[in-house]
């Protein structure tokens, strides 16, 4: 079922969370809303579920204007982040309540409770309370509830915000393969990147109550539209330097005492000054010799399979750096004086100052 928002803006007082925001979901897809906290991704799904009445424009579920509905009349469910389950009520109870509400006949939602506690694994605990559950369990309960009134379309608010990191990334590819199974359009909402890129068929990215950019997550991280999305998402550094040159394929940048040849920037022209941007795993270190950028690594830190270096270049800017860990080549330490170069012209993005 396609939802859509149709200029819609959404005022607290003096604040505007929403504005003129005009974005469609796609029937089916799995769409991210991701941004810092604060700029409305959370007002755009309350405003979707109708808890916020917009002050202007329109929510469209499937074409049809929805925005005169309340909530219950809307068939969408909808997974907060603190899960709201009802202590009082077994899992059996919890998950049932929708239909329940909806005075379903009970042999029918007995059938349909127990379909939904066995697609997400809890018919073993169908008689606990929410209590005797651990956070993972309980996060399943509240799908397990939104998903039972058969709803056109899902929503979830940060669902796993409340979870440790082993059990947040299992329970990423759980719902996601659950969803995928059950071919429900789904708006979700993070502040987490990592979350958003794996999660996601589609990613919105927000900034002060506007979509910035949305497209795959391939496309946002190798291709972002501006400086605040290359920076939000993935991280990136930025260095500023002088056009020096430039043909129909390629420009080069002279960044302190180096010179940088990288794929072409369209509004970029020779005798302007422009920003580099580089993720941190498209930039090598070699020995002090190596050529490119020169400089004194001011922190290590080894992460699983990978290090994080920075590197205090000779009157430039601190570059962040990533690289596999190797049990054949030693990592460089503290102190060390090192090249940085690009390991890949073509994956960079420069942007006009």
């Amino acid at each position: 079922m396609e939802v859509e928002l149709r200029q819609v803006t959404k005022r607290f007082g003096d604040t505007v969370a929403l504005a003129d925001v005009s974005f469609t979901v796609p029937a089916g897809q799995f769409v991210t809303l991701l941004g810092p906290s604060g700029c409305g991704k959370t007002t755009f799904l309350r405003v979707v579920a109708g808890f916020e009445k917009p002050d202007q424009g329109d929510a469209v579920l499937g074409g049809e204007v929805i925005t005169h509905l309340p909530p219950n009349q809307r068939q969408i469910g909808m997974v907060f982040q603190n899960y709201a389950l009802f202590p009082h009520m077994t899992v059996e109870r919890n998950v049932s309540f929708g239909l329940r509400m909806r005075h379903a006949p009970a042999v029918e939602t007995a059938r349909h409770t127990a379909e939904l506690l066995d697609l997400v694994g809890l018919r073993d605990l169908a008689g606990r309370y929410p209590h005797q559950l651990s956070g993972g369990q309980q996060q399943r309960v509240a799908l397990a509830r939104a998903l039972e009134i058969q709803p056109r379309v899902l929503l979830l608010d940060e669902p796993f915000g409340a979870l440790d990191r082993k059990l947040r990334l299992q329970m990423q590819v759980d719902v996601k393969k659950l969803i995928r199974r059950l071919g429900i359009t789904t708006i979700f909402v993070t502040h987490d990147q990592e979350e958003a890129l794996a999660m996601s068929d589609l990613v919105a990215v927000m900034k002060s109550g506007r979509i910035v950019q949305s497209g795959t997550p391939i496309e946002i991280y190798d291709n972002p539209r501006d400086p605040f999305v290359a920076d939000f998402v993935g991280g990136s550094n930025f260095l500023e330097g002088d056009v020096v040159g430039s043909d129909d394929s390629q420009i080069t940048l002279r960044l302190g005492g180096a010179l940088l040849t990288v794929a072409r920037a369209g509004e970029v022209r020779p005798g302007k000054r422009a920003v580099l941007v580089v993720r941190p795993e498209n930039l090598r270190l070699a020995g002090g010799d190596g050529g490119g950028l020169t400089g004194t690594i001011s922190f290590v830190r080894p992460v699983g399979p990978m290090m994080e270096y920075e590197v205090e270049t000779d009157g430039g800017p601190r570059l962040k750096i990533t690289a596999p860990r190797s049990g054949i080549t030693a990592a460089h330490k503290l102190g060390d004086v090192v090249s940085v170069t690009l390991t890949n012209a073509e994956s960079c993005t420069v942007f006009a100052l």
